[in-house]
């Protein structure tokens, strides 16, 4: 069969020096553009992740620093990549949570503006999972009835990726499917936009996870102390909270969702006419607080230190310099 497409869809697949979405890197990528006419573009490289591979990782996907000495480095052949993908929609076998943000933080590091507003994603992992709830080697033995060989080669694996989807939209068309409120649909068509759906049901903000829209589509936190809130409130009851985000260890792109949401909600305090917190701040500031005794002067806390500060206000002269230079003189 094949796929209902509007534009062409981009299954693709990473091999990495590891599992960090924020600190590892490419080693291999590989890319099939399944074409609205049928037809199929194929491209896949090595890449020099200009750091060693772990021998762990090595052995799981089989390249080696030798098998990439020479090989370019993602910053080069970034734009050629971003080409390729240009006006498609993207899948791939658990894309969502892992391949896209390595592949975004790969893009920025890299400097290239990779847009994702306008596309739509495909994780093949998420209708198997949530349908059959399995790997993708079984997977393909379960769809396709063959056994994958070469396993973990990313070529190897990212064809095994588009056949098992061709096989899930054929086995499941017109399969009723219930969620976990009981609402029954049917949700695998041969169709982008259903399938969209249906692999993001979570509906994350920054594909990490870590902000997740809630049934009402408001940006909320899904991990730590914070957890279920909205961002906006945190942001408005602990403002320092988006520099300490800012400055972890996060994906770029989770950092690059909460300045946006960031910048609108200081946008929209600004408008109102309120105090905001600067957006640079590593330390947030603190407003004075109004004298309890009257008054339009800022109140420190102590009105007798104050008032000893108005006593002794005056110019700073040459005689006050000297003597707290020798004061401090060892």
């Amino acid at each position: 069969m094949i796929l209902n497409l509007k534009r062409p869809l981009a299954f693709f697949d990473l091999e990495t020096t590891g599992v960090n979405v924020a600190s590892d890197r490419i080693v291999e990528i590989s890319i099939l553009k399944a074409m609205p006419d049928g037809s199929e573009q194929v491209k896949t490289m090595r890449i020099n992740p200009e750091m060693p591979i772990p021998l762990s990782s090595s052995l799981l996907h089989g390249v080696y620093d030798e098998d990439i000495k020479d090989a370019p480095t993602f910053k080069q052949v970034a734009q050629e990549i971003a080409d390729f993908l240009e006006d498609t929609d993207l899948a791939g076998y658990n894309s969502n949570k892992f391949d896209i943000p390595v592949l975004m933080e790969e893009f920025l590091r890299a400097g290239i503006n990779f847009d994702i507003e306008n596309r739509k994603f495909v994780d093949v992992q998420n209708i198997f999972h949530q349908m059959e709830q399995r790997t993708l080697k079984a997977a393909y033995k379960f769809y396709c009835d063959r056994t994958l060989e070469n396993a973990h080669s990313a070529e190897a694996d990212v064809r095994a990726t588009y056949e098992v989807l061709l096989a899930q939209v054929q086995r499941y068309d017109g399969v009723e499917w219930e969620d976990k409120s009981g609402n029954k649909s049917i949700p695998v068509k041969n169709d982008v936009d259903a399938l969209h759906r249906f692999t993001n049901l979570n509906r994350p903000v920054d594909f990490a996870g870590r902000i997740i829209y809630d049934e009402n589509g408001v940006e909320v936190f899904s991990f730590g102390k914070h957890k279920g809130k909205s961002v906006v409130e945190v942001f408005k009851i602990e403002p320092s909270y988006y520099s300490w985000m800012m400055q972890g260890d996060f994906p770029l792109y989770t950092k690059r969702c909460i300045e946006k949401i960031w910048t609108d909600f200081r946008n929209i305090q600004h408008n109102r006419g309120a105090n905001v917190k600067p957006s640079n701040a590593s330390d947030v500031a603190i407003q004075p607080k109004t004298k309890p005794y009257g008054g339009n002067k800022p109140y420190s806390g102590n009105q007798h230190l104050d008032k000893a500060k108005e006593k002794k206000s005056g110019p700073i002269t040459e005689d006050m310099l000297k003597s707290l230079q020798d004061k401090f003189r060892k």
